[in-house]
């Protein structure tokens, strides 16, 4: 299983422009798989596209992937150039998560319906393909972003766990995120989805994300909850519950990463809720330098 890690993003607002480009950094060097954020509107989060630009420019290994983007928020001509973009700056580093969304308030801020996003999603998805395969956007005779690094595009993975996102994950997918599900709720999604994959007559096994959260250290437990807190608000009472959960010990991380390899989690993502680059370090040892 491969162990990728988030940027210091939408869970930490208060991290700079500068610490997320040496987390970028400090992350490639010491050897995670992927770099990934969480894609907000109505939320004071740094920019999806200009982060993940931002660490393709300092780094040449690592992978890059937004953990989901919320594509129903965006004109699919802006997603397909946006993404091409990032994916030629990190010369064909991009896997493009993508979902609908569940928060009303982002697509209000965006100036996107919410109730029909789901319809708009779908044809976004066959668009994207058509962008990627080189060809044109309904309605337009040119090209709206450059030739893709890879034939194909950067490869797509759907997040969700409706039985339409399970169908879009063996329509258009090459795998599925599960989100910030624990590893009991992880797995029988994954047998759904590498059911629904043989259904539809695809080849091999989708690849299967999972995203969990961390913040290291005694003296950071305080600030590690408060960025659950805030950004999980809307969950109500269950919040507390939820903030209380995030392993928060090198002891309980590993565990949980056992549990998600167990669960047939490909790649997992450690989200930080800490933003400080002390959080890298101290996740590489917990989870890196165990293994080797």
């Amino acid at each position: 299983m491969k162990i990728g890690i988030g940027l210091p993003n939408t869970t930490t607002p208060a991290a700079t422009g500068k610490l997320i480009v040496e987390w970028a950094k400090r992350a490639e060097e010491r050897g995670f798989s992927s770099l990934a954020t969480i894609d907000r509107i109505a939320f004071h989060s740094h920019d999806t596209f200009a982060v993940l630009a931002a660490a393709a420019a300092v780094t040449e290994r690592v992978g890059l992937f937004p953990n989901i983007l919320l594509a129903p928020t965006r004109s699919t001509a802006l997603l397909a150039k946006e993404a091409v973009t990032v994916d030629h700056i990190s010369g064909g580093r991009l896997s493009l998560g993508l979902g609908v969304g569940g928060r009303q308030d982002d697509f209000e801020l965006a100036g996107f319906g919410f109730s029909d996003r789901g319809k708009r999603f779908d044809r976004q998805l066959s668009d994207l393909r058509a962008v990627f395969d080189g060809k044109a956007l309904p309605g337009f005779d040119g090209q709206v972003a450059p030739d893709p690094v890879r034939p194909g595009g950067p490869p797509i993975v759907i997040g969700g766990t409706a039985d339409v996102a399970i169908r879009r994950v063996a329509e258009h997918g090459i795998g599925w995120t599960a989100g910030g599900a624990p590893p009991e709720v992880v797995l029988p999604y994954v047998e759904r989805v590498r059911e629904a994959w043989q259904e539809a007559g695809r080849e091999g096994r989708p690849y299967i994300y999972a995203l969990s959260y961390f913040g290291l250290g005694d003296e950071h437990v305080d600030a590690s909850k408060q960025s659950i807190l805030s950004y999980y608000s809307y969950f109500g009472e269950r919040v507390v519950a939820f903030a209380d959960s995030i392993p928060r010990t090198p002891e309980a991380i590993a565990e949980r990463q056992a549990k998600y390899e167990e669960a047939g989690v490909d790649e997992v993502i450690w989200d930080p809720t800490v933003p400080d680059l002390d959080q890298v370090d101290r996740l590489a040892e917990a989870v890196l330098e165990a293994r080797s």
